[in-house]
């Protein structure tokens, strides 16, 4: 088979998993090779079927073993299949670099034969990559369940992140859909990963060499809406995965009907409304001091009309208004329309003077939801407004048309005057997310 043609199979195979961001690593480079990872990170263009333009992302092969009922390239699957060798893949990646057509390389694959022969494979293309060509570049690679840890770490010290799909959100999930894997294969390299991290930073501080293993960290994919899995469950396994696992993200992927086996959801559109609340709420628990069970409580799920901050803010009004010349810091970050920068712009202001609404538009804060949490010397910003939980959430639900005096901004479209060609709104959530 033509390579050209290897290229167009095993990319289009890799466009189902999300596990790809901006990131770079502060890993040394060697002096006289080519490419750099940066720690500003690769620049990434999505294209409509969600594959990484500047960065080679491809599978080694789609070829595997396991028929996991919700992915495309399972065994039983009819699809054209196909397989890089370690020097093919490694000169694709160098000659797309050459053309400036790349920065790196984002490289999964199926399992071929076992894990250890897999990843011995992709171990190849690293070592030929980094030590004949020099290249410094940022190299992501997925570790495989199953495989050696002697390999895996090998693994790690060439490439600058590393993720290990745990794919389901519940053991039971895997059992149904995924027979082939377990629980403690997928923790296992998570935990090898972890470890190996910690040894190496600590290493690091008693010798003059500094030792670099995985430096952007490690990740991993959930996929969302193959089973049924509830919001809240989804949520706390992220918020565990986080603090027992140091991991620097953990990624959503609304599920794409590609199988048709009894227990998979049938003639759905992909959870996307879910997907981004999930993602929503994934900023909080690590940028906002938000905790799982605050977000949602047992038997909730996320509201389709309201993004998870001001859902929170809607359950504890009384914790508001808060006085924006008083409130800590911690608590500027749970009022809805103010973020993380914002917050901190906010205290450093207000060291030097007593700040007012006018005060906060300067600094960027998104009043048209901030406006029904905080007070600004004691009063609001529209003081004869009656602040009751209707009224708020309707507000919220529809931007700042309730505040006098504001206009509603609305989205230039090309089909202004042809609103019979655009749903109701229920039936618009409903087609985005597939369950709401």
């Amino acid at each position: 088979m033509e390579l050209i043609k290897k290229l167009e199979i095993l990319a289009d195979s890799a466009k189902y998993d999300a596990s790809c961001s901006s990131s770079g690593s502060e890993r040394t480079v060697n002096y006289g090779g080519i490419g750099a990872p940066t720690a500003a990170g690769c620049c990434h263009a999505f294209s409509a079927d969600g594959r990484c333009i500047s960065l080679l992302k491809v599978l080694f092969t789609n070829y595997c073993i396991n028929d996991c009922k919700y992915c495309y390239n399972r065994v039983s699957n009819d699809i054209p299949r196909a397989s890089f060798t370690p020097r093919e893949l490694a000169e694709l990646c160098i000659d797309f670099y050459r053309r400036n057509y790349i920065e790196g390389l984002f490289l999964s694959s199926g399992i071929i034969k076992s894990p250890d022969y897999t990843a011995e494979l992709l171990l190849k293309t690293l070592k030929i990559l980094r030590f004949e060509y020099g290249f410094n570049g940022y190299i992501h690679v997925k570790g495989i369940p199953g495989a050696s840890d002697a390999l895996l770490r090998e693994m790690g010290f060439l490439a600058d992140r590393m993720s290990v799909n745990i794919e389901l959100p519940s053991e039971s999930g895997l059992k149904l859909l995924a027979p082939q894997k377990t629980r403690e294969s997928v923790l296992a390299p998570m935990k090898l990963i972890r470890n190996t991290i910690t040894e190496i930073k600590d290493a690091s501080l008693t010798t003059k060499r500094k030792l670099h293993f995985v430096p952007a960290g490690q990740s991993t994919q959930m996929i969302i809406g193959a089973t049924n899995d509830s919001d809240r469950h989804i949520l706390s396994l992220t918020e565990a995965l986080y603090n027992k696992y140091s991991l620097k993200r953990v990624f959503f992927s609304a599920y794409i009907p590609v199988g048709n086996h009894p227990a998979l959801p049938k003639d759905v559109s992909p959870p996307l409304l879910r997907e981004h609340r999930l993602y929503q709420a994934d900023w909080l628990l690590r940028f906002y001091g938000f905790h799982a069970d605050e977000i949602l409580g047992e038997g909730e799920s996320f509201d389709p009309l309201l993004d998870p901050k001001s859902n929170w803010a809607m359950k504890n009004l009384h914790l508001f208004p808060v006085e924006i010349n008083t409130a800590p810091y911690e608590m500027l970050l749970r009022v809805p329309g103010i973020g993380v920068v914002c917050a901190k712009r906010i205290v450093v202001a207000r060291r030097a003077a007593t700040l007012d609404f006018e005060d906060l538009k300067k600094l960027r804060v998104v009043l048209k939801r901030a406006a029904y949490f905080i007070t600004c010397k004691g009063k609001y910003m529209y003081p004869s407004l009656k602040m009751g939980h209707k009224f708020i959430y309707d507000s919220l639900v529809q931007g700042s048309a309730m505040l006098p005096s504001v206009q509603k901004a609305q989205q230039l479209s090309f089909f202004d005057g042809f609103d019979f060609l655009i749903p109701p709104i229920a039936e618009r959530i409903t087609a985005a997310s597939g369950q709401f």
